[in-house]
């Protein structure tokens, strides 16, 4: 059931803030003196001789990690502004965006002058940053107070909440950013998550099934693994914006399918970044043709976000290393042809200096005997969501890899390559993020349409629409800071602080829009029969793998704090 089109005509004109666009520029630059003073005032607690001194950042970390969640905010209304304008420009700023618009940067705003939530049970308020005289003034601004006041309005929800019908089946609002190749990709790729993933997706999680190698096969033959590899090792060559692309519509189908991906996306960008030419010639053509499927092997037990501590060794024995030690949270190991195994060379040190990468072969296992290779074992992680592909702890019993392989042929250098894949894994995390999201918005509204309690709807109900709405303009804004700091990296600038925001941002909104989802369905939201059950425990992951929330927020704020203006 929707809202027909005869009562769409009927009603008044929506109550979009009048000068919207130059209200919220004008918002936007009073956020960024805020967070200019924010700065100020958290650089004096943390820092000793002019510089930041990480004892202090952990003894300050509840107002660090707070002025992370203030910067990310700040550069979400910058990018979500940037993106009306263009719309604007090309004549495409309608009345959802503006409705969309007007209502993030009402929310955004009274968090930052009021309290952020970093997650359910931590707010960062204006006063543990020392900053309640500033938080006054950013919201005596005079577009600041506007925007606040009337930003969110039960008129102006519900006149949100009346196009909402209209977007099942399609982005909610008018895109920009995307050319006419990207547009298609997004079309195509939601056609194909709608043919072969979304009708058979619950019952993979349900049954803790692999997603089936046909798909797999299918998802290869559209390019999905050669997406960002150059086409002289036959990759697609289409960078970041068209990873996010693809990675949104998946995502949006299953999380699983959207993050077989990132397995070859990471591998096949530690190969590019440090492989010799070798290397390349002999792992990239297969990656990009989906023949050889990667995994990440990273983590230790004791280890999770600490990676310099990692005792993990790679021993050199003539022309072949011996792997010996234990990792934990491997994802899809079983099927995979290839490892990125993180090891220390280097049996010296305890930092990160004496790690380096190898690639590991291996032959593809299954259930019943899932590592038919000399010197490996393993045993399976039971997990809440993520399915799909598997998790494994796997133990390393010198198990030989040729010398030859490893990354770069040079030790040591591990740590530094790993980094360099940062940026991207965030950036495609993020939109990972989205399209779970995305998900449980579809979810969530289709189910409120057609839900009927007391004789109507339960979309008619105020506290229901108004879920749904607020997740259609945390998307807005969430898009446009992911899909920034991709086109950052394409143009080959450095963008780990945008991705990182993208990542920090992205994380909670999919697990807000999954909880509301699932309050939206009532009962039938617990039951695991209903595909909203499976998205709420993929959004949980978000918040931890590729940098805990926590972690991402401290990184956030380091580097804006080492920024020189």
């Amino acid at each position: 059931m929707s809202l027909s089109t005869e009562q769409a005509d009927k009603t008044e004109a929506a109550p979009v803030i009048a000068g919207l666009l130059p209200l919220i520029d004008d918002a936007v630059t009073a956020v960024d003196k805020y967070v200019a003073s924010a700065k100020t005032a958290l650089s004096e607690r943390v820092s000793t001789d002019g510089k930041v001194d990480r004892k202090k950042m952990d003894v300050e970390q509840h107002a660090a990690h707070g002025f992370g969640w203030i910067a990310t905010y700040a550069e979400t209304l910058r990018e979500t502004a940037a993106w009306a304008q263009r719309l604007t420009d090309e004549g495409k700023f309608g009345e959802i965006e503006a409705l969309l618009t007007q209502i993030l940067f009402s929310r955004y705003l009274s968090e930052l002058t009021g309290g952020i939530p970093m997650n359910q049970g931590e707010i960062i308020r204006p006063h543990e940053l020392g900053m309640h005289d500033a938080a006054e003034a950013l919201y005596q601004t005079a577009a600041v107070k506007t925007l606040i006041t009337d930003g969110i309005t039960p008129d102006s929800m519900a006149a949100a909440a009346k196009h909402l019908p209209d977007a099942l089946g399609r982005a909610t609002v008018e895109e920009t950013g995307l050319d006419e190749t990207l547009s298609m990709i997004r079309d195509q790729f939601r056609r194909f998550s709608d043919d072969r993933i979304v009708p058979y997706a619950h019952e993979w999680h349900l049954q803790n099934d692999y997603i089936p190698m046909d798909v797999v096969q299918d998802m290869a033959e559209l390019g999905v693994f050669g997406l960002t590899i150059p086409e002289e090792y036959g990759g697609l060559d289409m960078g970041k914006t068209s990873m996010c692309v693809v990675s949104e519509e998946l995502s949006r189908a299953y999380i699983g399918t959207g993050s077989l991906g990132t397995r070859s996306e990471i591998a096949g960008e530690l190969i590019l970044i440090g492989g010799t030419d070798a290397q390349k010639e002999k792992f990239l053509p297969g990656i990009a043709s989906g023949e050889i499927l990667p995994t990440a092997v990273f983590t230790e037990p004791n280890t999770g976000s600490d990676l310099g501590s990692l005792k993990t060794r790679a021993v050199r024995d003539g022309d072949t290393y011996k792997i010996t030690g234990n990792k934990t949270w491997i994802t899809h190991p079983v099927r995979a042809d290839l490892m990125t195994v993180l090891v220390r060379t280097d049996p010296a040190t305890n930092n990160f200096s004496g790690l380096s990468m190898m690639l590991c072969e291996k032959p593809r296992g299954d259930d019943d005997n899932p590592f038919p290779a000399d010197g490996m074992t393993g045993g399976e992680i039971e997990v809440l969501g993520y399915r799909g592909m598997k998790e494994y702890e796997i133990g390393f019993d010198e198990f030989a890899v040729p010398a030859d392989n490893l990354l770069g042929e040079v030790e040591g250098m591990g740590f530094r390559h790993l980094m360099a894949t940062f940026e991207g894994a965030r950036i495609q995390t993020a939109a990972r993020a989205i399209g779970v999201a995305q998900c449980a918005f579809e979810l969530g509204l289709k189910y409120a349409l057609d839900r009927v309690q007391f004789g109507k709807p339960i979309f008619e109900f105020p506290r229901v629409a108004n879920k749904l709405v607020m997740m259609a303009a945390e998307l807005v804004g969430l898009r446009q800071v992911t899909y920034f700091s991709a086109r950052q990296k394409d143009s080959g600038k450095r963008c780990d602080l945008e991705a990182g925001m993208a990542k920090l941002l992205g994380a909670r909104v999919a697990w807000a829009a999954a909880d509301n989802a699932v309050q939206i369905h009532g009962g039938n939201g617990f039951a695991l029969e209903y595909p909203i059950s499976r998205v709420l425990q993929d959004a949980r992951i978000l918040n931890i793998f590729e940098g805990a929330g926590e972690v991402q927020a401290m990184v956030i704020a380091r580097r804006v704090l080492d920024t020189k203006n």
